[in-house]
């Protein structure tokens, strides 16, 4: 696979998803989830025009692009024109609301004056392994890339003009592909249709349908004939509309700030609205796991992956999706995704499938586990529900437990006490924001037995565990607090630093005030870090670094988690002007549709690497509606 690490845009449904560069080149198509499975390695369009070589839509060197999702929809639209033979190509993708298909509509207009004989070319090089072994099938005239348990379908409602299965590589560059083969055991095959002479000023359409079929459902031999012919027959006007109209109502009715328009910079409205539209696309709806993005890396060349649920990204996300009025989403990620997979002893693995299955790891974090109950009394505080509380509340229970064990060892300095990778996952040992974060779970537990004790006050053996565990709880999140003030205060730096090995400055130490409240904002030693961090991670753009020295993909870009974060604390203490100046960092590094992405390019100021990282929405949204609440746009 031709590595591709930017998705620059997204639509999908709940059960298909597709990503695509600015160019309008399809480069993913993931199936269920957003996290598995993926089906492409490549998907090229392109045009034969007289007796002209392939012109590749998604790059030709006489061709430019724009591109914009029609209005408050996830239906992406890409404008190409020619310049060479004054052509214009208006490229509609989206998927079907209930379907398994993507539409790919396009519109021809020749703006030449003589006359453009034009054939389409569709090229596709589906995944295959040894254990996934693909084929290539024109049958139909439709191209079916099928392995054994599902079959990638390229076709339209109109008649193919060529094909070829076996060896299209040969001759793709020149606009012609032929070949006797009906079937082939190639992992990459075309197809072209003949849309005839375009005469000056005259339009032509042609609709491709690229649909994911599993083969026990409908049978590639003598069943997915019907369902290809099922969907040549829709409407695709008609389909269009209907997606429209739903995504339209699901941010009408997921706008709960009420976002004047009048009063508001027009960028943030977008970033606002196509985090309500991504979102959806992100989160598994049959558990609640939450995607941290459509990947970029999947062979890991810079990364270990991206396309996981962690726990901890997930009480972030659950936040900002209770902000907007996505609670049963929220309620879905803790009443099912965080209970398939708790471990029997409590804690909570790195990183999962959104399905619930462990995801590859590379080591114990245990701030996933204290975040899950920090955050789902956080979801209480919105809710109101005792019953959520209540149907969670062993969940909860046993990991607390774990968490208990965990600083008693810790306390006690136990010799073969279980090291903890950080919050970035490469610094192993004991770190401040691992060590706040089980503060924060205790607080919260304390704070959920005061709401339920009332209830078990008929049941005197479970009232009494509750007493012992509000009166062990208490002690140890006072213990917790005055490890963290006496281990990662320095004296030299006249700061918090974020371990004892590396003893550097870290964003993620504000993570002690705001959101855990372990410290005040107004503590000297805490102004005295705020500093510290302005003086050693912000950059000149007013961004922020993750830490000193940071050296993931080059380590120069400020990161909008970061620069949110401080965002986040300048608000705690009331030094608006500053929180604004951060907020608007992100938004003016925001892409054009309104993604937020994982770094901001310093030097040009624009997303960079993962575009529309469920996290850094997230942190736009809280702080987002904190600004709001507050009245300060």
């Amino acid at each position: 696979m031709k590595e591709k690490y930017f998705n620059d845009a997204v639509v999908g449904n709940n059960k298909l998803k597709a990503s695509f560069t600015q160019n309008g080149e399809m480069i993913r198509l993931l199936y269920g989830a957003a996290d598995y499975k993926q089906f492409l390695e490549e998907f090229y369009t392109g045009l034969k025009i007289n007796d002209s070589q392939i012109i590749y839509l998604h790059n030709d060197v006489n061709n430019t692009y724009s591109q914009e999702y029609i209005e408050n929809t996830n239906i992406l639209r890409t404008h190409i024109f020619n310049s060479y033979f004054k052509i214009s190509i208006t490229q509609t993708d989206f998927v079907p609301i209930d379907e398994k298909f993507l539409v790919k509509k396009y519109i021809l207009k020749n703006e030449n004056q003589i006359d453009l004989n034009i054939n389409f070319l569709v090229y596709s090089k589906a995944f295959s392994n040894v254990n996934n072994d693909t084929s290539g099938y024109i049958k139909e005239d439709a191209l079916i890339q099928y392995n054994h348990d599902f079959s990638l379908c390229t076709f339209s409602n109109t008649k193919l003009f060529n094909k070829q299965v076996n060896g299209i590589l040969n001759n793709l560059h020149t606009g012609e592909i032929y070949g006797k083969d009906y079937i082939g055991m190639s992992q990459d095959s075309g197809i072209s249709y003949s849309l005839n002479t375009l005469k000056p000023g005259e339009e032509t359409s042609l609709v491709i349908y690229v649909y994911i079929n599993k083969n026990k459902e409908n049978n590639v031999l003598n069943e997915l004939d019907s369902e290809i012919d099922r969907i040549r027959r829709l409407d695709v006007e008609k389909l269009q509309e209907d997606t429209t109209e739903y995504w339209r109502k699901y941010l009408k009715d997921h706008d709960k700030q009420n976002i004047n328009l009048k009063n508001i910079n027009e960028k943030i409205r977008k970033i606002y609205n196509r985090t309500i539209l991504l979102y959806p696309l992100l989160v598994n709806e049959k558990t609640g796991g939450i995607s941290a993005g459509i990947e970029v890396d999947e062979f890991k060349n810079y990364c270990g992956r991206y396309s996981y649920c962690w726990p901890r990204d997930g009480v972030f996300v659950t936040e900002a999706m209770d902000i907007i009025g996505m609670d049963k989403f929220t309620d879905k990620f803790y009443s099912v995704f965080c209970k398939m997979t708790q471990s029997r002893n409590g804690m909570w693995e790195q990183r999962f499938f959104t399905d619930g299955r462990l995801a590859p790891c590379w080591g114990y974090q245990i701030d996933e586990t204290a975040s899950v109950i920090f955050g789902a009394y956080a979801h209480y505080k919105v809710c109101k529900s005792k019953t959520f509380l209540k149907e969670n509340l062993r969940m909860l229970e046993d990991a607390i437990s774990f968490l208990e064990e965990y600083v008693e060892d810790l306390l006690s300095n136990k010799n073969n006490f279980q090291k903890s990778y950080d919050l970035w996952e490469e610094f192993e040992g004991v770190s401040l924001y691992s060590v706040a974060s089980i503060y924060a779970a205790f607080s919260s537990m304390l704070s959920i037995y005061k709401i339920l004790k009332e209830d078990y006050k008929d049941n005197i053996s479970r009232l009494e565990f509750i007493d012992k565990q509000i009166e062990r709880i208490s002690r140890l999140t006072l213990d917790v607090k005055e490890y963290c003030l006496n281990t990662f205060y320095d004296e030299e730096k006249n700061s918090f630093v974020r371990n004892l090995n590396d003893r550097k400055i870290d964003i993620s130490i504000i993570g002690t005030v705001t959101p855990f409240k372990m410290f005040s904002p107004e503590d000297k030693r805490v102004q005295n870090t705020i500093n510290k961090i302005n003086e050693i991670i912000r950059t000149y753009t007013g961004g922020y670094l993750r830490y000193e020295n940071d050296g993931y993909m080059g380590g120069k870009n400020p990161w909008p988690i970061a620069t949110l974060w401080m965002a986040w604390y300048y608000l705690e203490i009331g030094d608006n002007e500053k929180a604004i100046e951060c907020f608007n960092v992100v938004v003016d590094s925001a892409t054009k549709h309104g993604f937020i992405g994982e770094q901001i390019n310093n030097e040009k100021m624009e997303a960079c690497w993962v575009i529309g990282l469920t996290w850094s929405h997230a942190m736009f949204i809280i702080i987002l509606e904190k600004l709001i609440d507050k009245n300060l746009i």
